[in-house]
Order: structure tokens, then C-alpha cells, then sequence
């Protein structure tokens, strides 16, 4: 049987000054390409601790993260070994409240806000474009976004 590689990835977002919802995204070390702050789930953390920890890591974000997922979406993950292992990525919404100048993997990654249209048109994962793609519409209005509005 397959094995099936179990991960969790922070959603970061804030709203413009024109009160545009914007999504951060940061390049992978690998090849580059535009990806949410992701990572394998972390022993004895909750996994939307373990997204928000990715999310500070990786893309110097902080702030609130929901307890709830938004979705889900799958992808070959490329081991060392050149082994692809299928893996599901569960993704937890953050309210940015702060963006760090100085973080841990600032030396290896790019960070950019987009717009939510812009952010799926970058992502390789159909499953994660078709998420991000449903934040164009009254984002404010998703439960889980609600929700984490309320507790920030």
C-alpha cells in the first residue's frame, strides 16, 4: 500500500488599505516556484501550531491562525532520495498581524503578497488554485475566515 505523506501549510493573509484580502506566498528552496509556508506535521504540536510555526519560519509571519482548516490539497512531494511520495497538505487560514524583517529562512526565500486570483495562477497544485480562487469571492463571509476574524 502507498504511503501517504501528511503535512500542514499557513494560509497567511491581511487585508490592503483598500481593503483588498492579500495572500503571502514564498518561493520553495528547490525550484523557486510560489508556494504557501508549508511542512510535515510536528510531534506533541496541534497542527495549526505546527502551520503557524512553518508560517514564521519560512515567510516571517505572525499572527492569528485558525484552529480550522479552510481545505486541503494534494501533491507529489520529491524526496532526497528522488522518491515521490503523494502527500496531503491541510491548510490553515492566518490573520498577519506582523511581518518580521529578520527570519529564520529569509536567506533562502522570497516573499510577495498577492492577490488571491494572482496566488492561483502561480500555485502548480489545481487543488490549492481552486482554494485560493475561492477567497475572491466575499472572503469575509467563509466560516472558518469569520470565525478567525473574530478571535483576532
Amino acid at each position: 500500500m502507498a504511503r501517504l505523506g501528511e503535512q500542514i501549510a499557513a494560509m497567511p493573509i491581511h487585508w490592503d488599505r483598500k481593503g483588498n484580502l492579500r495572500v503571502l506566498m514564498v518561493t520553495s528552496r528547490d525550484t523557486g516556484r510560489w508556494v504557501m509556508p508549508k511542512g510535515w506535521e510536528m510531534d506533541g504540536k496541534k497542527p495549526w501550531h505546527a502551520a503557524e510555526i512553518e508560517a514564521l519560519e519560512e515567510a516571517g509571519a505572525k499572527g492569528y491562525i485558525s484552529q480550522e482548516e479552510i481545505g486541503s490539497y494534494r501533491y507529489p512531494k520529491v524526496l532526497e532520495s528522488g522518491e515521490i511520495l503523494p502527500c496531503r497538505v491541510r491548510v490553515f487560514p492566518m490573520i498577519v498581524e506582523k511581518l518580521q524583517r529578520d527570519w529564520k529562512e529569509r536567506k533562502q526565500r522570497r516573499r510577495k503578497w498577492f492577490s488571491p486570483k494572482s496566488a492561483a495562477k502561480r500555485v502548480d497544485e489545481e487543488e490549492l488554485s481552486e482554494l485560493l480562487l475561492s477567497l475572491c469571492r466575499k472572503p469575509r463571509k467563509q466560516p472558518v475566515i469569520q470565525e478567525l476574524l473574530r478571535a483576532s
